[in-house]
């Protein structure tokens, strides 16, 4: 049998069909956003007439939901529904996804309207990031059963799906935008998240390969964490009731068939799952038992850090990509394709040669490379290469390409790390929480970059002050290498 066959016989040995399924397509629902998102970018442009600033802002509002995922973990991990602990949340998320961009593609009144159009975009940000965290859940649930081997498999497999996807959202984003109205754009991207909607009723909660090994620790997780809570005098009555029952237990163990003890431990363990406050204790007491382990506070404060002091101009270049230097739609589909490409090498590339590394160089390396990136486009704003007879073209696909690249080398290493230390019972909160400290900082950051593009005056007319913005930039992206004490000198990339 060919190497790739035999690879997908295992996984779907390992996991199930239907999970795989699930999985792919969530993924590639994620990067096929791109589809749509230049959509909304260009909307904001051209149909609201909003300057790079504002634009900058409300995309930034837009995705703040990203930054408070830890709650939607604790939701799926702790409160499980009609006794399905995940899927239900994965239907309810679907349904956030789907909704918005069908409003946005049927009500011309709320689709011209920046405060309805930040609204339902929140909204669906809802629907993504939730959906994001659930799947994360499953997968690291999946990989601590099956076995560390899997770990790299899943990880590749997820993000393949999301390139493939940001692959075919990004050409088709910029000839949809040639060729059809906006909101026809919005109502084809629903489509995605219907089916998805529809894959859920088709996928277990625990898929093939680790419904055992969650079952066989659920009592015993239970139980301790019983005692933690007990100890701790988080209420007498708690407390009197688990020693009466370890009692009762102790005098009547002899007189009692096996068969009644195990539907006894089975009665007692629906007990405890059907108290959501205790649940929600526990999640919260073993996420701080967890986050207090310096392999995962140490790097999750210098990670925050890191995102936080660059400031985010993305929507701004976007503007003067468009505005100043006359680039069309289907080429920036044509550059993220670039980018998309970029990724799943800058993923091979780590895998293969990097993850063995210190993760204090990886890190190195890859900041001194967005420095870089930064660098050019000084040189884009400059017109310093036009003298050299180089297009504006070339520079910004090759910004584009190394850009993407280079951030794998800085994100692969955390994913790794936070699948591998995710807890039994709180892999979604855990995750979460790993991710949202990232999307917070990116978020602020994104904010920084409205505020510095609004202070240096920049606007759809006036792009004169955008290098200093961009130096400003280069200066935050080197500002974190100063910190890497916070990452201990032991952890490699590959965590293990």
């Amino acid at each position: 049998m060919a190497p790739a066959g035999w690879w997908a016989g295992r996984m779907g040995a390992a996991f199930g069909a239907s999970f795989l399924w699930l999985l792919c397509f969530i993924y590639f629902i994620q990067g096929f956003r791109s589809f749509v998102w230049t959509a909304v970018s260009y909307q904001m442009k051209d149909m609201m007439k909003l300057s790079p600033s504002t634009s900058q802002f409300l995309v930034s509002l837009a995705y703040f939901p990203w930054s408070i995922k830890p709650v939607y973990g604790i939701l799926s991990d702790c409160i499980p529904i009609k006794q399905r602990k995940r899927i239900p949340y994965l239907i309810i998320s679907s349904c956030l996804s789907l909704f918005p961009w069908l409003i946005l593609g049927l009500s011309e009144t709320l689709r011209s309207s920046s405060n309805f159009l930040t609204a339902l975009l929140i909204v669906q940000n809802l629907g993504s990031a939730m959906t994001d965290v659930v799947i994360d859940a499953m997968v690291a649930e999946a990989v601590r059963s099956a076995g560390p081997e899997f770990a790299g498999d899943l990880q590749s497999l997820s993000w393949s799906s999301m390139a493939v996807g940001g692959i075919f959202g990004s050409l088709l984003g910029g000839y949809a935008l040639s060729n059809l109205p906006i909101h026809v754009i919005y109502v084809v991207f629903s489509a995605l998240p219907f089916f998805q909607l529809l894959s859920c009723f088709f996928v277990e909660d625990s898929p093939k390969g680790f419904r055992s090994a969650a079952d066989e620790h659920k009592y015993v997780d239970n139980q301790s964490v019983v005692s933690a809570f007990a100890e701790k005098g988080f209420g007498e009555s708690f407390r009197y009731e688990g020693t009466r029952r370890r009692k009762g237990t102790r005098k009547n163990n002899k007189r009692r068939p096996l068969s009644r003890t195990t539907e006894a431990n089975e009665k007692d363990n629906r007990s405890i799952n059907s108290w959501p406050c205790l649940s929600l204790r526990s999640a919260f007491f073993s996420l701080c038992t967890a986050f207090k382990q310096p392999t995962i506070l140490r790097p999750m404060t210098w990670f925050f850090f890191s995102n936080v002091t660059i400031p985010n101009i993305s929507t701004v270049m976007f503007y003067y990509q468009t505005e100043v230097l006359h680039l069309e739609a289907s080429f920036l589909g044509t550059a993220r394709v670039i980018g998309w490409f970029s990724l799943m090498l800058g993923t091979y590339i780590y895998n293969r040669y990097f993850k063995h590394k210190k993760l204090r160089n990886i890190i190195v390396f890859a900041h001194v490379g967005l420095a870089i990136i930064s660098l050019l486009d000084i040189i884009l704003v400059s017109r310093l290469h036009v003298q050299y007879g180089i297009a504006d073209k070339y520079m910004v696909l090759w910004g584009s390409a190394l850009a993407d690249a280079i951030n794998q080398f800085k994100m692969m290493p955390f994913l790794i790390l936070s699948g591998q230390l995710c807890p039994p019972g709180i892999e979604g909160t855990l995750f979460a929480l790993f991710m949202s400290i990232n999307n917070l900082g990116s978020t602020l950051g994104s904010f920084l970059g409205a505020a510095l593009a609004s202070a240096l005056n920049i606007s759809t007319a006036h792009f004169d002050n955008l290098a200093l913005g961009l130096g400003v930039q280069l200066i935050g992206t080197l500002l974190p290498i100063g910190f890497l004490f916070l990452i201990p000198k032991e952890v490699t990339g590959l965590t293990s």
